[in-house]
């Protein structure tokens, strides 16, 4: 049993397998280098500048929002109002604004349009026509720009911007009451007195 052992432990291998006992190591010390001496798996977040996947879904806890179900033309198409948002997924501000966005479709969400774009997927041209959002993109993310049913561009802003300044030209938009006067979204009364007429008794 001993002459074995020292034969098979301490004999020099074949050619043929010296490529894979060499091939072995090298994959043992990539996985261990991987789990214990590489980079942490996960390096993004909220704050910071790196990729971690669509921030809808993981920032905003929306992920109905991508793929947006119509196109700025399909929307200027249909006379509906639209909130377009130019983003890509690894910025801190667009991460942040995620938020915002998806708070807004709350409220807006069945009368208007949301159309997140990805910058990146904007081709790049010599020129655009209005219906496209990279007419409007300003090379800077993120981008909010928001349209009136008759397809007028009544908001246009790079950066965050918060949710009662897009909110209030929303309401704009919709000919709903201030903020200042209703947090609720109510409609405009049609005449500011309104009286019935009926026979004096």
């Amino acid at each position: 049993m001993l002459r074995w052992l020292t034969a098979h432990l301490f004999h020099r291998p074949r050619p043929q397998y010296r490529l894979g006992q060499a091939l072995g190591l090298l994959c043992a010390a990539l996985v261990l280098w991987l789990g214990l001496g590489g980079q942490p798996t996960a390096l993004a977040g909220l704050t910071d500048d790196n990729y971690d996947g669509n921030i809808f879904a993981l920032y905003a806890g929306n992920g109905s929002l991508v793929p947006p179900r119509v196109s700025l033309e399909q929307s200027l198409k249909a006379g509906k109002p639209a909130i377009v948002v130019i983003y890509v997924d690894d910025s801190s501000d667009c991460k942040k604004f995620a938020s915002v966005i998806s708070q807004l479709q709350a409220p807006y969400g069945r009368v208007a349009n949301f159309i997140p774009t990805m910058a990146d997927s904007i081709p790049v041209k010599a020129s655009y026509e209005p219906s496209e959002p990279g007419y409007y993109f300003k090379d800077a993310v993120p981008q909010t720009l928001v349209f009136n049913a008759q397809g007028d561009l009544v908001f246009n802003e790079t950066g965050t911007v918060s949710y009662e300044a897009i909110d209030d030209v929303m309401r704009e938009v919709f000919d709903l009451l201030p903020r200042s006067e209703s947090e609720e979204l109510r409609r405009r009364p049609i005449n500011e007195v309104n009286t019935e007429l009926v026979p004096e008794q």
